[in-house]
């Protein structure tokens, strides 16, 4: 479940609370019993921690590695591949 910031806007009270993304916002502040309590717009609370998934999975390198079969095939124009015949 999502853990969101709440802060009452008369009394500053904030507390973080746990909902499910279906319930409800909150409204009534538990401090000071006013309708001024309000869910405030935070950062995500995670990090990525290791090695770097960034750098082994998706970085892209500026170059696509060839395949195999491109790789031993002659250049086209030396008259070695069936399209030039």
């Amino acid at each position: 479940m999502p853990i969101y910031t709440y802060k009452c806007a008369s009394c500053g009270f904030a507390q973080d609370e746990m909902q499910k993304m279906s319930d409800a916002l909150l409204t009534v502040c538990p401090s000071c019993g006013k309708a001024d309590y309000a869910k405030q717009v935070t950062a995500a609370g995670f990090a990525l921690k290791g090695t770097g998934w960034y750098a082994t999975d998706f970085k892209d390198s500026g170059s696509k590695p060839v395949a195999k079969a491109e790789a031993a095939a002659p250049a086209c124009g030396t008259g070695a591949c069936p399209a030039c015949n």
